[in-house]
């Protein structure tokens, strides 16, 4: 997959290819890992400023609990790199058909990308060929369902819940495609003009990947490669969980329980709280997934955690800003919050309810 590997603040292009340019200094990315270290030595040193040492630990408790993840995430991206661009596409199959959008909602829990990098590909995708239904599918299925952030979760709110969001998540990709799939074939929305030949004629995957295998040889060089490429591709990921994990530990630095629970608590006014706060915050899907486990943990909120970091694709101003350019209609892109948003709502009552 190809990525982006100098950050800019325009939207990603349509057709899936990084703007040229220099490649500019990532403020975001090594200004949290400056914040990081300071709480860390902060910790450390056992400052004696209660708001500091607290701020310190919370970093540390952070961290502690993460590593494991992302380190294994860097792994998978690296792997995921070497597996050719064809092969996704195959798994999308047919577009008009419901099993069309299982396979896409099953490609989006399967590729490791944020909910910005995962545009690049979606547009790819569209642009060869792939329905509108299966593009928003797959996009609402992707941005933290991924093998890293599914760990990392695991790692923060533990296995049950992980497991709760992504069957939610997944519940919502596959129904708002669905609703986009009958809404093109009553003309209500626009399908999509391009020719849907995506992999080369007579493109075997069993095949591919048998005749790949039988010439593979492990050596030191392919496992440099692998964590080069995930940390290269990764860092994408990585900028936005780390900017999260800074405004996590600050929330728990200095917002006392009863305030989350107060403000953002298991009710539908906190619901509605939270739905407001990650429509404004607009972090990326790594960058809320430690905010998400804060309502969670200390909020005892599951539904609102699962809002979070929900809401927060379904209201991304760049998603939707990319979607309008790359299906040519305002109607499309919109139909996104429209269509998501309630659905966010009534399974994070639910999850309040019985969690």
């Amino acid at each position: 997959m190809e990525c982006c590997h100098h950050e800019k603040k325009e939207a990603p292009s349509p057709h899936g290819h990084c703007a040229p340019g220099k490649r500019k200094f990532d403020y975001l990315l090594w200004g949290s890992l400056a914040v990081i270290a300071a709480g860390l030595a902060a910790h450390a040193a056992h400052t004696g400023v209660d708001s500091l040492d607290r701020f310190g630990m919370a970093v540390a408790e952070l961290l502690k609990a993460m590593w494991w993840g992302i380190v294994l995430g860097v792994i998978a991206v690296g792997l995921m790199q070497k597996a050719p661009r064809e092969y996704f596409t195959k798994i999308l199959g047919r577009g008009d058909t419901f099993g069309g959008l299982l396979r896409a909602a099953a490609a989006g829990v399967l590729l490791d990308l944020c909910s910005h990098g995962i545009l690049m590909v979606g547009a790819k995708l569209y642009e060869r060929g792939a329905s509108l239904a299966q593009v928003i599918t797959f996009l609402i299925a992707s941005p933290w369902n991924s093998l890293s952030l599914t760990l990392i979760l695991i790692a923060l709110i533990g296995l049950k819940w992980t497991l709760v969001f992504i069957v939610g998540s997944a519940v919502i990709a596959v129904a708002t495609g669905y609703l986009y799939m009958i809404l093109t074939k009553r003309g209500v929305l626009a399908g999509n003009p391009n020719k849907a030949a995506g992999i080369p004629d007579g493109f075997d995957m069993r095949v591919d990947i048998k005749a790949r295998l039988k010439g593979f040889r492990p050596t030191p060089r392919f496992f440099i490669s692998v964590l080069k490429d995930g940390l290269s591709e990764g860092r994408m990921v990585m900028r936005w969980l780390f900017f999260g994990t800074v405004l996590a530990a600050l929330i728990r630095a200095f917002v006392e329980t009863d305030t989350l629970v107060q403000y953002f608590g298991p009710t539908a006014l906190g619901l509605l709280f939270t739905l407001a706060a990650t429509t404004i915050i607009e972090v990326c899907s790594e960058g809320s997934a430690p905010i998400g486990a804060e309502l969670v943990n200390r909020a005892a909120a599951p539904g609102n955690g699962f809002a979070f970091l929900m809401a927060g694709v379904a209201t991304d101003y760049t998603e939707i800003l990319v979607l309008r350019q790359t299906a040519g209609s305002w109607k499309s892109a919109l139909f996104l919050p429209l269509l998501t948003i309630p659905q966010v709502l009534l399974l994070g009552w639910v999850m309040n309810l019985y969690g």
